[in-house]
């Protein structure tokens, strides 16, 4: 794979829905861990005036975006514009982070460092070094039993396959197709991990303290959960009738 030099453009897309208490110190934090970054925020028309705040910081600093859509729409589809936006402007690494600071400012450098000899990085609570801050138990296992739900009915060699803090290549992007992607809730996240797998890119898992919220709401739901079980095994079910992604061969295990 080609390698990836200094002068690399990479974009940060940080989708938002009422995050006005969030989207300042995201900022802040992300434009300190790696000066050159680039950072669109995706917003789907916030009550809160998340918008706003990112006009306003946006006009002392060039290298922050902002894509305003007319309501929300997902999770899913809100990555997907900002995908779009991203190859358009031919970024060459795309990172997508969530905007509620749970995904760790400070590890971009080692996530986009990790394309050096990757097509995708995964930033992982599941691998050595990785771990989850302030979860219950309750939601622990929740989590562990929902990863377990998607390696085992997908097979997938990755050990955090619900991971939303992943950077791409910009041709991966284009191998998974990620504009053209159908979740629109968080089994976004683990569709183009999937579809990336099922490709035969390399993916790579990064170590990272994840942090749980400590201001505004989650926007988890039912609804999303169910897509999420739903999907998975749509996806499974077409596997087993020999249609995968792209007829690309078996997912190498990952080291």
């Amino acid at each position: 794979m080609p390698a990836l030099s200094p002068a690399s453009r990479v974009l940060v897309v940080v989708p938002t829905y009422d995050e006005a208490d969030n989207i300042v110190p995201l900022l802040d934090a992300v434009r300190a861990a790696v000066p050159a970054v680039h950072v669109l925020v995706v917003d789907d028309g916030s009550p809160d005036g998340t918008a706003a705040l990112v006009t306003a910081y946006a006009a002392t600093a060039p290298d922050v975006h902002l894509l305003s859509r007319a309501g929300k729409s997902g999770l899913g589809a809100a990555y997907r514009a900002g995908f779009g936006w991203a190859l358009e402007r031919d970024y060459d690494v795309v990172v997508q982070m969530d905007a509620d600071l749970s995904h760790p400012p400070g590890r971009l450098p080692a996530l986009v460092g990790a394309l050096a000899d990757a097509d995708v990085s995964v930033g992982s609570r599941y691998v050595p070094g990785g771990r989850v801050d302030d979860w219950s138990w309750s939601r622990r296992l929740i989590s562990r039993a929902g990863n377990a739900y998607v390696r085992l009915v997908l097979g997938l060699p990755v050990r955090d396959a619900t991971a939303g803090f992943k950077a791409f290549r910009r041709d991966a992007l284009l191998t998974v197709d990620a504009v053209g992607t159908a979740s629109d809730g968080y089994c976004f996240q683990v569709e183009n991990t999937w579809r990336a797998v099922r490709r035969g890119l390399h993916v790579v898992e990064v170590p990272i303290a994840f942090a749980d919220r400590t201001r505004g709401s989650s926007k988890m739901s039912g609804d999303i959960v169910l897509e999420a079980v739903r999907r998975v095994l749509v996806w499974r079910w077409h596997e087993l009738r020999g249609g995968h992604p792209s007829g690309a061969p078996r997912p190498r295990v990952l080291t």
